[in-house]
């Protein structure tokens, strides 16, 4: 069996992960994550996870490398991780009321063989009207400044939304399990046996 490697350093992908009870890795990939002209998000997400997987294979040549990269999208904008508390403040405000699409990119790269599974898992969410002081008070609270969409549905911000829907809830925190666990069998590697 080959050993696993997260092309991320993300604790919260790490987390996830972990619930698959198979003995994994993590290094960070070194990849340029500017979006390209006239690139769509799914195509976006799909790239960056395939390129994370990818950057790492010349260091672990008998792996399985997972990438995943994820963005959200609300009224055609395209939104990463805010960074700043003001930048987090402005993505709930703009998402406030509204459906936010997240799209999820997943990639395996079984080094072994060259083989590139990829895909872009969406996952939408239905954010309540917030207030001006729910936005400031959840911000400081919870700090979301790593996280696209800036909240962490597995926290507090859980509190913004009126509806979630997708296949895969982990989606949302940035590592679809179920179509992950569909990869891994595919490259051979069944989490069950």
């Amino acid at each position: 069996m080959s050993q696993l490697v997260l092309a991320s350093t993300s604790t919260y992908r790490s987390a996830l992960l972990t619930k698959l009870q198979l003995p994994f890795i993590t290094d960070a990939p070194e990849v340029d994550e500017t979006r390209l002209g006239n690139e769509t998000a799914e195509q976006l997400v799909v790239r960056l996870a395939a390129a994370k997987a990818q950057a790492l294979a010349g260091h672990y040549p008998e792996h399985l490398i997972i990438g995943s990269d994820q963005v959200c999208v609300v009224d055609g904008v395209v939104c990463g991780k805010p960074h700043t508390e003001e930048n987090a403040r402005a993505q709930l405000r703009a998402a406030s009321g509204r459906s936010v699409v997240f799209y999820t990119g997943l990639a395996l790269y079984d080094s072994r063989h060259q083989v590139l599974q990829t895909l872009c898992e969406p996952f939408t969410v239905d954010f309540r009207t917030l207030s001006e002081a729910e936005i400031t008070h959840y911000v400081s609270r919870e700090q979301p400044l790593n996280c696209a969409g800036s909240f962490k549905s597995e926290g507090l911000g859980i509190t913004l939304f009126e509806r979630l829907s997708g296949r895969d809830p982990n989606t949302l925190i940035g590592l679809p399990l179920i179509a992950l666990c569909e990869m891994l069998r595919k490259a051979g590697m069944d989490p069950l046996c």
